[in-house]
This record gives C-alpha cells, structure tokens and sequence, in this order.
C-alpha cells in the first residue's frame, strides 16, 4: 500500500520543475526550441496576443503518449490474457508521439524522474503545422 504524503508530491513536482527548468536552460529561440515562435511571449506591438490566450489557458486537455500501434481482429481481442504480448507498429528505442486530444503535438523519449516515468520532448511541431493539421480534420 502506498503512503504519498503531501511532502512527496511536492519533491516530485520540484524534480519536473528541476527538469523543465534544465530543458529551458539548454533551448533559445535560435536554436527553434520551445521558446521560438512562442504565442505565450508578449509581442513588442503590445499586449494584445497575450490577452487573447489568457482566456483560453485554463482550458483542459488531454495529453498522451501514444507507445505505437496496431489493427487486430476481434477474435485476438477475446483471446488475451494476462501475460499475453501485443507487438505494436513501433521500433524499440523510435520516438513515442506526444497528443494533445488525439493531434500531434511533437514526439519525445521516456524518462524516468524520481522513480515516475516521464517523456522528454525531442522534436515539436510547430504551431502553423498544428494548426494546418487541425484544419484539416
């Protein structure tokens, strides 16, 4: 059984901190990391951009990571069992995609920070692509 103290969620949220604060440190805008193009910074025109998002901010999303794919009958279905394996589409070691309710947000590698796993962005798509994406749908 487990004892999660308030204490520990708070060292686990320090440790994400410390994480995204690294990743932070080690992107700049010149290197298109996930500062550049970033619609949260204000422009120099004024506060306009930055007022219009603060409405939407607090929206929630669903956020997940997708280990990778694959189309199977019914029959397999009604057929696992505990201890059963389903090979998935992906490579072992191939980037897993990251969704934001169900649309392509970027794609990352697992970590693991204080004994939890975690993803660490590698490559994000852009906003313009997100936005081409979403349109289409």
């Amino acid at each position: 059984m487990s004892t999660d103290t308030g204490t520990d969620k708070d060292e686990g949220l320090a440790d994400w901190a410390e994480a995204l604060q690294e990743q932070k440190s080690t992107a700049s805008p010149d290197q298109g990391g996930p500062l550049a193009g970033d619609p949260l910074r204000p422009t120099a025109g004024g506060d306009a951009p930055l007022n219009d998002i603060q409405m939407v901010l607090d929206i929630p999303v669903t956020l997940s990571v997708e280990l990778g794919r694959v189309k199977v009958p019914i029959k397999y279905i009604l057929q696992l069992a505990q201890g059963s394996v389903v090979e998935l589409d992906a490579l072992a070691g191939e980037p897993m995609d990251v969704l934001v309710n169900g649309y392509l947000i970027a794609q990352g590698e697992v970590v693991v920070v204080n004994e939890k796993f975690g993803i660490r962005l590698t490559d994000v798509v852009t906003p313009s692509e997100r936005l081409r994406r979403v349109s289409r749908s």
